[in-house]
């Protein structure tokens, strides 16, 4: 770790150790798409920035194949923001009662709409669904028929802003999935809690637990042990038996977007997570196969925040989402460096 790098508890230190053993090192035996094949469902007629943000940020922390997909109207517009992004417009949103179209029933059926992205599922390693999807029904169904293939195959989903109201609707889709991460702000948090603990409870913490960590704790041990990223001031990472906390500073701006850099950052680390899981370079196998998600997590977490931090920095309160995605790479060679994975940070 370079000597410019943020000042962080010694926990953190230790962890972000970890999550360097996950990085691949740059070799030349790798081929296309073994370091990360990642897909960002969302981006409706309303909605484009979100997903481009989500996607661009997995390219730019390096995946190797970044993926849209969306609804024909936002894909024509995505297209035009980075021709580095593969755009898919297999999404549909359900038809305006004031439209004079007649769509045809594969364009209103969820069934037939999901059934191209989910022939689409054996050739990525990770999907974010949320950024920028919104409420309509039919992208809600959709994404709820694709996360229930997604979890047959156990693929690492990460889930945010309007996909967080499937898990409230949808419950038996993510109790006991442990390769899901969800990432809630106070707000999100907040519905995901009232909508998934039992009646009566208020959301407080027992006499005897007045930890900051409990909700979290307890609404991950609700849905069987997924994990939740509770965004705040400080990041609070649970699975529900195992607690972290991302103590880095962040930036002082809250515009919107800035969860779209963590949905993208996360997925990378997953898709990372995969190519360690599958030996693709010596690395000594000096991590449990249970601690990577949430190291993965971790790493997406730190990645955003000092993104965060130094687009503050230099864009005060202009700051936008697209300052943050400017930054991920060098906050990358910030906190990780380009050394090989076992060197010591």
């Amino acid at each position: 770790m370079s000597a410019e790098s943020p000042e962080m508890s010694a926990a953190t230190k230790d962890i972000l150790g970890k999550v360097r053993q996950m990085v691949p090192p740059m070799l030349a035996k790798f081929h296309k798409g073994q370091l990360g094949r990642i897909a960002v469902i969302g981006g409706s007629e309303d909605y484009t920035g979100a997903p481009y943000f989500s996607a661009m940020a997995s390219a730019r922390l390096g995946c190797d194949m970044s993926h849209v997909i969306c609804t024909p109207g936002a894909g024509a517009v995505i297209k035009t923001y980075s021709p580095n992004l593969m755009v898919h417009p297999l999404m549909r949103q359900s038809p305006s009662p004031s439209s004079n179209d007649c769509p045809s029933p594969e364009d209103t059926d969820p069934e037939k709409v999901s059934s191209e992205i989910i022939d689409m599922l054996g050739r990525l390693h990770v999907l974010v669904i949320g950024p920028g999807l919104g409420r309509d029904p039919l992208m809600q169904e959709t994404c709820a028929k694709v996360l229930a293939a997604a979890r047959e195959q156990k693929m690492p989903v990460v889930l945010d802003a309007d996909a967080l109201a499937i898990v409230t609707t949808r419950p038996e889709l993510f109790v006991g999935w442990q390769e899901v991460v969800l990432t809630p702000n106070v707000v999100e948090f907040g519905r995901l809690w009232k909508g998934l603990k039992p009646d009566g409870d208020n959301g407080e913490a027992g006499d005897s637990d007045k930890s900051p960590t409990a909700k979290v704790e307890a609404l991950s041990r609700a849905l069987g042990g997924v994990t939740i990223v509770q965004k705040g001031g400080h990041d609070m990472i649970s699975n529900g038996d195992h607690t972290m906390i991302v103590d880095l500073e962040g930036g002082l701006k809250r515009s919107g977007g800035q969860g779209d850099t963590l949905t993208g950052s996360i997925a990378t680390f997953l898709g990372w997570r995969q190519a360690y899981l599958e030996g693709l370079w010596d690395h000594g196998n000096k991590l449990e196969s249970k601690e990577l998600l949430g190291l993965a997590a971790f790493g997406g977490s730190a990645i955003t925040r000092l993104c965060s931090r130094n687009a503050f920095k230099k864009k005060g309160r202009s700051l936008q989402a697209s300052d943050l995605t400017d930054e991920v790479h060098p906050s990358f060679l910030e906190l990780f460096g380009e050394d090989e994975p076992d060197a010591k940070l």
